[in-house]
Parts: structure tokens; C-alpha cells; sequence
């Protein structure tokens, strides 16, 4: 990105200041993200949205500013400083919108850079799983009053279990007798998972849990601490839509609690760790408690079973049509993450059995 259009779109913004300098900040996989250093002595992140991914951009940026502003006034109580640790803040442009359209029809919006702070790829300890499960369980607590339907669906069918099964079937007709046969025990399992990785699924459309304001990637890099590792700000806000709490719940367990990286081709390991997951079910319970339902409470560890799921699933549907999705280095590349991820849920089974009785 040339300096001139980073400068250009910062300019369209209402900061009073001038830019200094810049860095590429590289945490997200689908937008351009950059530090913006100011004279004004605040910093700013300067995002470019990528409207290839998402296709209703001020949709998306609606939704997360109008969220931000939901949570600033729950916790207008705090001294401005600390609210803007808390919360995202996003800068309006001198037109008085909260994006930018340059000339090649790219979105910018502009966000209030939260200084001494740090991110954690993964997690390094049970401290930090239940701070992390306290800011997510927070975020979804200040939300429970917002109503989700003035919020756009920026992913359609994200979390849709149907969806995903049809995908399945779909690459099942296309794919290779080779790469049926390598996956053959795998697509045994999901036929075999199918009834269970509904359940939740049919709880939504019947109404028996309801859409709520949920994050939608709640991996761990998405929660902000300060430097003492306690957490400050829950932050990539680009995802937020109606939705389920368990996926929400579901997708921080599946990433928090691997025990090897995602694509670790040595299964023996890929182990599901039962103290991150209880040091994160308390730090979310102890926030989100008490204005979940008896069956939204019940329903939370099979949340987490089905967002395991719904990636291995996707990983092998793309496996078996020919790795046209996921990035791939290798030919079995994402049959080995789908491999992984399904022995994350056995092992994930087999302690949460024990742990439950």
C-alpha cells in the first residue's frame, strides 16, 4: 500500500492531527490493517475492509459501531480514559459517516488505537483463558439487551449447520474415488455426528434459544489485555451479527483448548485441555450467567463440540473438492486439519465425561 493512500484515507477522517508515521499491523487474515502514529500524540488504526469478503460493508461497519456506542453508554460510568480502554472507538470522516470510499471503491474506517496493550496467539495459561473467558462473557452481557435484528448478517449461513451439510454432500459428488477412499473413516464420522451437530441448530430456528448480539471469532487474539495480562477490550469487531451464544462460547473453547496447532499432523498430540477449559467456562460464566437461559446454560459444552465440528467438516469438504477454500502446502494438507480437528473432539469427549460425572 503506497504511503500517499494511506495518507489520503487517514485525511478523510476527523482526528485533528497530522500523520507521522505508519506500520502494517498483520493480527487479521482478511483486511489491511495499519498503526497510524499522529502528532496529536494519539494513535489510530486505519483499516481497509475487504469487500470481497464481505459484501455489505456499511452494513458490517453499522453493526459494530452501533455496538460500540451500545457499550459505551452501559459503561458511560467509567472515567473517559478507561472507557477508552474498554471499548473500541471509532472516528467519524469529516462528512459525519463512520467510513471512507476511495476511488477504487475500497472501505476505510478509522478506530482509536489502545496503547500498552498486548494480544496472545495462543494461549500460555489458565489466567489468561479466564480473563479471556471474562471479556467475551462481558461483551455478550452488555449486549443481552441490544436487539440483534437491527444488525446485518455481514456472513450469511456462517454458523448454518444445513449449509455446511449440503457443502458436504455437494463435494462428495465431485471428489476423487482417491480422495474418498484417504477420507473414508472421516465421512463415516460425520454421517455418524449428524443427528448430535443439529441439536443446536434446531434449538435456533425453533426459537427455544434465542439470537442475541454475538462476536462470531472469539479466538484469543481478538480479546485485548494490558500489560499485567488482564483483560481490557474485546476487539475485531468485524464478524458481530445475530446469532447463538454457543458458538461464540463454542469457537474461543476450539482454539483456546488444542493442545498442538491446528494442522499438527501427530494426533497423539492433539489433546483437548480440560484446565483452560474450565478456567475460561468460569471467567465467562461468572459475566454472561445471569442473563443466559437454563437451556442456553445447558446447551454450552455441546456448543463447543459442534464449533469443532462445523471446522473439521470444512476443512474436509474441502479436502474432498479439491482444496479450492483453505490455503493448502501440501495435497492432504487440509484432510490432516479436518483429521485434527476431529481428534480434538474425541478427546474433548472423553473428558468432558469424566469431568461430568
Amino acid at each position: 500500500m503506497k504511503l500517499e493512500h494511506l495518507q489520503e484515507a487517514f485525511n478523510q477522517f476527523n482526528h485533528n492531527s497530522k500523520f507521522l508515521s505508519h506500520s502494517e499491523l498483520a493480527s487479521g487474515h482478511i483486511n489491511d490493517t495499519y498503526l497510524v502514529k499522529t502528532s496529536a500524540g494519539i494513535n489510530y488504526v486505519l483499516q481497509r475492509i475487504n469487500h470481497g469478503v464481505f459484501k455489505n460493508v456499511p452494513g458490517l461497519i453499522s453493526n459494530k459501531v452501533n455496538v460500540s456506542k451500545h457499550l459505551q453508554k452501559k459503561l458511560a460510568y467509567l472515567p473517559k480514559y478507561e472507557l477508552n480502554r474498554k471499548v473500541l472507538s471509532f472516528v467519524e470522516t469529516t462528512n459525519g459517516d463512520y467510513y471512507y470510499t476511495d476511488a477504487e471503491g475500497n472501505y476505510w474506517n478509522l478506530m482509536v488505537y489502545i496503547d500498552n496493550s498486548i494480544t496472545f496467539e495462543t494461549v500460555t495459561s489458565a489466567d489468561v483463558a479466564y480473563e479471556g473467558g471474562k471479556l467475551i462473557g462481558g461483551f455478550l452481557n452488555l449486549t443481552s439487551d441490544f436487539d440483534a435484528s437491527k444488525l446485518s448478517e455481514v456472513i450469511p449461513k456462517f454458523h448454518d449447520m444445513p449449509f455446511r451439510f449440503s457443502q458436504f454432500e455437494d463435494a462428495l459428488k465431485v471428489a476423487s474415488e482417491e480422495r474418498i477412499e484417504k477420507a473414508k473413516e472421516y465421512i463415516d464420522l460425520v454421517w455418524s455426528l449428524k443427528d448430535e451437530m443439529h441439536i443446536i441448530q434446531n434449538l435456533k430456528e425453533s426459537g427455544d434459544i434465542k439470537l442475541r448480539v454475538t462476536h462470531n471469532d472469539t479466538k484469543i487474539s481478538n480479546v485485548l489485555f494490558d500489560t499485567d495480562n488482564k483483560g481490557l477490550c474485546v476487539i475485531d469487531t468485524d464478524t458481530v451479527m445475530p446469532g447463538v451464544v454457543h458458538y461464540d462460547f463454542g469457537d474461543a473453547i476450539r482454539t483456546i483448548c488444542n493442545s498442538a496447532a491446528e494442522d499438527e499432523t501427530d494426533l497423539d498430540k492433539v489433546n483437548f485441555n480440560l484446565e483452560y477449559y474450565k478456567a475460561y467456562t468460569k471467567g465467562f460464566l461468572e459475566q454472561v450467567e445471569s442473563v443466559l437461559t437454563p437451556t442456553e446454560l445447558k446447551y454450552l459444552p455441546l456448543g463447543a463440540k459442534t464449533m469443532i465440528f462445523i471446522i473439521a467438516l470444512r476443512f474436509l469438504t474441502d479436502y474432498l473438492n479439491g482444496d479450492i477454500y483453505f490455503k493448502t502446502k501440501y495435497p492432504e494438507h487440509n484432510l490432516d486439519r479436518a483429521k485434527n480437528q476431529f481428534k480434538l473432539i474425541e478427546s474433548m469427549t472423553q473428558k468432558m465425561d469424566v469431568y461430568s460425572n
